[in-house]
C-alpha cells in the first residue's frame, strides 16, 4: 500500500502541474463561451418583416407625423405609438373597447388611457367623433338645465321612443338606443317602469338619470302582481331574479313572521338581491 501512495518530490511537481493546468483550461473554455456572440438564425420571412418594421419606426420617429381629423376608438397599435402613447395606454383603449364601450368625449379619453393633459392638448383637437355624438354632447351642454325641469306633460313617452329620439341623449348610441327598443319589444305593452332601464346592459346610472330627465313611461305595460302572502313556490320563481331556494325562504320568513308588510321586509332574507329590489317589487302585492 506504501508503495502506492509514496511520491516523490519529482512526482508532486508532475501533479501540481497537471491540476495547474486544468483549471487554466477549464477558466478559458468557461470565459470563450460566456463570451461568445450567439448566433442568431432567421428566415428569410422572418428578416423581411424585420426590415419593414425598422423602417416604419424609423418613418415614424423620423418625421413628424401629419395629423387629421380621426376617431380615436379605433387607434391601431401603431397609431398610438406615432401618437406618442406608451404601451400601457394603447392596451387600456383597446381593453375599454373590447368591453364593448365607446369613447365619446375628450375627457373620457384621458380617465380611460390616463394620457397627459400635453399630450391632449396637441392631439385632442383632431378628434373626430360620429355624427350623433356631437349632437347629444351639443345638446346635453346646452339642455341639461332646461331638461331638468321638463313636465311629466313635456316627457317623451319611453314606449313610442324612436331610436333618433334615444340617441339624441348624451351617451345613447345606436348600439344602446337598439337595446333600448329590444328590450321594450320584448314584453308585450312595452315598459312597466323606468326602474326596467337598470336591466340594459351598457347603461350607466348617469345616462339613465338623463333618460329620465326626458323620458317618462306613460303607458306602462299591465303587470298581474303576485300577493307576496299567499303566493307559492311555483309563483314565486315566475318573478325576475327569484329561483326556488329564494322562494323557500320567503315563504318560510312570512310563516314565522306572520305575514310581510312592504318590500324592505323581503331584504332581511339572507341572500336577497338587493340591487334588484326596486324591479322584484314591481310584480309583488303586499
Amino acid at each position: 500500500m506504501k508503495s502506492h501512495f509514496s511520491f516523490s518530490k519529482k512526482d508532486r511537481n508532475g501533479i501540481f502541474l497537471l491540476v495547474f493546468l486544468i483549471i487554466v483550461v477549464s477558466t478559458a473554455k468557461w470565459f470563450y463561451q460566456a463570451t461568445r456572440p450567439v448566433p442568431v438564425f432567421e428566415d428569410e420571412q422572418v428578416i423581411q418583416w424585420r426590415k419593414e418594421v425598422d423602417s416604419l419606426q424609423q418613418e415614424a420617429t423620423g418625421k413628424e407625423v401629419q395629423l387629421f381629423p380621426f376617431n380615436p376608438n379605433f387607434i391601431t397599435d401603431f397609431k398610438g405609438y406615432s401618437l406618442g402613447m406608451t404601451p400601457d395606454q394603447i392596451d387600456a383603449l383597446k381593453k375599454f373597447r373590447a368591453e364593448d364601450q365607446w369613447i365619446n368625449s375628450r375627457q373620457e379619453f384621458k380617465n380611460v388611457t390616463g394620457v397627459s393633459d400635453q399630450w391632449l392638448d396637441s392631439i385632442a383637437p383632431f378628434f373626430k367623433f360620429p355624427d350623433w355624438v356631437s349632437r347629444s354632447n351639443s345638446y346635453s351642454e346646452n339642455n341639461d338645465k332646461e331638461l331638468r325641469v321638463l313636465s311629466n306633460d313635456q316627457k317623451t313617452d319611453l314606449n313610442s321612443a324612436t331610436s333618433t329620439q334615444l340617441q339624441m341623449i348624451n351617451g345613447v348610441g345606436p348600439k344602446l338606443s337598439k337595446r333600448i327598443i329590444e328590450y321594450r319589444d320584448r314584453f308585450d305593452g312595452g315598459f312597466a317602469s323606468l326602474v326596467e332601464l337598470y336591466e340594459i346592459y351598457g347603461l350607466k346610472e348617469e345616462v339613465i338619470d338623463r333618460i329620465k330627465a326626458r323620458f317618462d313611461v306613460k303607458t306602462p305595460r299591465t303587470i298581474n302582481r303576485i300577493l307576496v302572502n299567499s303566493a307559492t313556490s311555483n309563483e314565486l320563481v315566475t318573478i325576475p331574479y327569484i329561483d326556488y331556494e329564494l322562494a323557500y325562504q320567503i315563504i318560510e320568513y312570512r310563516t314565522l313572521h306572520e305575514g310581510i308588510d312592504s318590500i324592505e321586509e323581503l331584504t332581511k332574507i339572507q341572500d336577497f338581491p338587493e340591487n334588484k329590489i326596486n324591479l322584484i317589487g314591481l310584480y309583488l302585492q303586499f
